[in-house]
């Protein structure tokens, strides 16, 4: 179980390989990315709290980098956070995420990108339930569900 000092060495210190690789051009994104996935995704976006459509879904399953369908967090550690993001408190397997220490809008917040294809994801938080304590606060346009037996 990852702890959030280990968050914290692998934003200041590197972070886990990955277990393949997917790059594309700006243009090969645009193509199979909606705009609004595009801008979250690529271009480091957020969406508005309370307004993305796997906020309030429990069912069963696999949540999947909508950009390279990586497998990054199982419905079972989703839960609510009253944050108006999904909320998980680990990702599937350690190196499904990438860390990165981010400094804009005059704080100090780690950002979490999908560790195959470096899409923005969202942020984690070290308030999240025991326990492990932490909150990865996501965006829902970054993700997409797959719902158990259904591929």
């Amino acid at each position: 179980m990852l702890t959030w000092k280990e968050i914290i060495r692998f934003a200041t210190k590197g972070n886990p390989t990955p277990n393949k690789r997917v790059e594309k051009t700006e243009t090969e994104w645009k193509k199979i990315l909606t705009p609004e996935q595009f801008r979250i995704t690529r271009e480091k976006g957020t969406e508005r709290p309370h307004t993305g459509a796997l906020c309030s879904i429990y069912e069963e399953g696999q949540y999947k980098c909508v950009c390279c369908n990586t497998p990054l967090f199982d419905a079972t550690i989703k839960f609510e956070s009253s944050s108006g993001w999904p909320s998980f408190t680990q990702p599937i397997t350690e190196n499904a995420i990438k860390y990165f220490k981010d400094v804009s809008f005059g704080m100090v917040r780690v950002e979490v990108l999908c560790n195959t294809c470096d899409a923005h994801l969202g942020h984690i938080f070290p308030d999240g339930p025991a326990p492990s304590g932490l909150r990865y606060c996501i965006n829902s346009e970054a993700m997409h569900l797959e719902k158990r037996g259904s591929k």
